[in-house]
């Protein structure tokens, strides 16, 4: 019978494969291409230029539109798988070092992230066989499917109050910079070291921004009884843009996620993998 020890001797070896790591610095690329994609769809709302998806799944559709779209898309979903069983192992084992509070909290996160980049490698996929992809469409109809069962309604709104959190949460690890705690900063030089600090610092904060409107819409869906309002970020930043000073505030928060999405270039070296 296999002991536990054998067990976690083998997955961690798995987990510091030379292939995986490889991998997994590649879908920070991929990650940081989604972003500013993602970014410039942000920015074409704000001039009131742009119709679609304005979210990850609307950055997929417009990379799968260009040249070679579409293989584009396939490498975003390998890197993407990549990062997920990366992070899946250091939701299991952990990182190297204490095991105290902090460390388990950041093992449940790695399992949070795991999550979120196995749902954007489901994205690509929808977009590569051409499903509706539509993220905005889908919250919508989950929403009011929600709506209309008992007790639907204050589990909306519940939903809503954990992405509202989500984005606090995002905006002060931004603010704080703990994300630095990730990077290798000892190999950076001292004017890289203040630049990737800059880029994740205005990249983690205009993200929170982002996911705390779209929580505090789908909250006010729930109060409202308007799945319409549920629309996640693209309903977040389209509602943003229809407001007096919107397009301004919505301009720089596509700059800082196009900030997240250069940051990631850098954490695709830097990053401890």
């Amino acid at each position: 019978m296999t002991s536990p020890h054998n067990v976690r001797s083998t997955a961690s070896r798995a987990a510091n494969s030379k292939p995986l790591e490889l991998l997994a610095r590649g879908g920070f690329i991929a990650y940081g291409v989604i972003h500013l994609m993602f970014a410039w769809l942000a920015l074409q709302v704000a001039f009131g230029q742009s119709s679609g998806e304005t979210d990850q799944s609307g950055a997929l559709q417009t990379i799968a539109q260009q040249p070679a779209g579409e293989f584009l898309v396939i490498v975003i979903i390998v890197g993407m798988v990549a990062m997920a069983i990366w992070q899946a192992f250091e939701a299991v084992l952990g990182e190297s070092g204490p095991q105290d509070r902090a460390a388990m909290a950041e093992r449940v996160v790695s399992g949070c992230r795991t999550v979120l980049y196995l749902y954007f490698a489901y994205l690509g996929y929808k977009v590569v066989s051409g499903a509706n992809a539509s993220q905005s469409q889908s919250q919508q109809s989950t929403a009011s499917s929600m709506m209309d069962s008992g007790g639907g309604r204050f589990l909306v709104g519940l939903a809503g109050v954990v992405v509202l959190g989500v984005g606090i949460g995002l905006a002060v690890y931004g603010l704080k910079q703990k994300f630095q705690k990730h990077l290798n900063t000892g190999r950076m030089s001292p004017s890289v070291r203040r630049t990737v600090l800059r880029l994740g610092k205005a990249g983690y904060t205009s993200k929170g921004v982002a996911y705390a409107i779209a929580g505090a819409l789908v909250v006010s869906a729930a109060v409202n009884y308007d799945p319409e309002q549920a629309g996640g970020l693209d309903a977040a930043l389209k509602t943003l843009a229809g407001t007096a000073w919107g397009p301004w505030l919505l301009g720089l928060i596509a700059l800082g996620i196009a900030c997240f999405g250069v940051y990631c270039f850098f954490q695709s070296k830097y990053r401890k993998v």
